[in-house]
């Protein structure tokens, strides 16, 4: 766990955090929803065209727990199934994440009860966090965990930047997540770094770069060929 953690306000109202001794933001200060919508909602879940009963997600960097809750009111909107699998090493302690704001942005008065089951479900088994949503959440580093082999449509790759966490942006990581895809699958991530997207095409992916949310100039989409 990391220590000394600052709850900020971004600009469309919705809460960040930051690590002073990482010098990073779990969130852009741009807006921490209209970022995560743009880029695994809307570039992600909502680009993936696949007709099954059920759609598998990996998220790399559980964090806020921000991408699995709009994930999770996706599947209701539009009553389909998922099960969502988050890979996090540093856990947030519940001081922290009861006070983010991200159920009072939403009408939905069961939005905030999915947020703190969402936080508070244990390791390691799927657990129905409603209904559609099944969630399963690890408590490892990417490194260390072994992942079923052509399972998942759609990958999230949420940690922190390559310049922070350099050993989690390589090929040898993309070659371990694209095995664990089937043909076709997606990865969106917010960085569109050179080395970023030559360790994906080195893992066997087809890079297209996309328009950015506010304050990014360009996100990457993956896709597994």
């Amino acid at each position: 766990m990391y220590g000394n953690i600052q709850l900020i306000k971004t600009e469309d109202g919705s809460h960040t955090l930051y690590v002073p001794e990482l010098g990073e933001h779990y969130h852009s200060i741009h807006g921490a929803v209209q970022e995560s919508m743009h880029i695994f909602i809307d570039a992600g879940f909502r680009y993936l065209k696949i007709n099954s009963e059920k759609i598998n997600i990996l998220e790399i960097g559980f964090g806020t727990g921000l991408n699995a809750l709009l994930t999770l009111m996706e599947s209701e909107e539009n009553n389909q199934e998922i099960n969502y699998t988050s890979v996090e090493a540093f856990p947030l302690e519940e001081e922290i994440y009861q006070k983010i704001n991200y159920p009072m942005l939403f009408q939905d008065k069961n939005i905030s009860t999915s947020f703190l089951k969402i936080h508070k479900v244990g390791w390691g088994e799927f657990k129905n966090i409603t209904k559609k949503f099944a969630l399963k959440k690890r408590h490892k580093k990417i490194e260390d965990i072994i992942l079923p082999k052509n399972n998942y449509d759609l990958v999230y790759f949420d940690a922190f930047a390559p310049d922070v966490q350099p050993e989690l942006w390589t090929a040898e990581i993309f070659i371990k997540i694209a095995t664990s895809m089937k043909k076709n699958g997606i990865l969106t991530t917010y960085s569109a770094k050179g080395k970023v997207k030559r360790a994906l095409k080195a893992s066997g992916f087809a890079i297209e770069n996309i328009p950015g949310p506010p304050g990014k100039r360009e996100i990457t989409r993956a896709i597994l060929k």
